[in-house]
């Protein structure tokens, strides 16, 4: 009768408080329209060599356009947004969340694309393109404020030198940066 249900709450409820001076990619809606485009011309592009050879079925036609967005979803890029003391990745399935100021890891992981592996004390981690950093420097500034605290607090145990590679790195495109912007290339 008086029976309450309890909440369960995930590791990640120990989040820092929203605020509202979150920042973003300011690039994603333009990697958007590129993996549109990009899905786009292969859909044309097949399509038009079906037609070409007379092949074209509407059973081709599905089939091409089922490839074109296969392709768009291995393109689609997560959303990334930082705050005091967290970043999160929103991608089509499902956004996370990570506490910057008490990340435990901080990985690079190497591959077709190079990709960073962001781990905190709660388990929760996120995977971002480390270029989303380089070309967004408010994102970074959020970013490397928590990984400091994190690292202050003893909390950040790998991922130091992966953290200072990644500093140099943006440090170097912003000296690039200004330096094209002044005309002293």
């Amino acid at each position: 009768m008086g029976r309450r249900e309890k909440t369960r709450r995930s590791p990640v409820a120990a989040e820092a408080p929203s605020s509202g001076d979150a920042v973003h990619d300011h690039c994603w809606a333009r990697d958007v329209k590129d993996a549109v485009r990009c899905a786009g011309a292969l859909l044309t592009l097949l399509l038009l060599v079906d037609w070409g050879s007379g092949r074209f079925t509407l059973w081709r036609g599905l089939l091409w356009l089922a490839l074109a967005l296969l392709l768009f979803l291995v393109l689609f890029p997560g959303r990334v947004s930082a705050g005091g003391g967290w970043m999160a990745s929103r991608r089509l399935l499902g956004k996370r969340r990570v506490r910057t100021d008490q990340l435990v890891s901080v990985r690079c992981l190497d591959g077709v694309s190079q990709r960073l592996l962001l781990r905190d004390a709660h388990g929760a981690r996120v995977e971002i393109d480390p270029d989303v950093l380089v070309n967004n420097p408010a994102l970074w500034h959020r970013f490397e404020e928590g990984a400091r605290k994190a690292a202050a607090d003893g909390l950040l145990l790998c991922g130091q030198t992966t953290l200072r590679r990644l500093a140099a790195r943006i440090d170097r495109e912003t000296a690039l940066a200004v330096f094209k912007a002044s005309g002293l290339e």
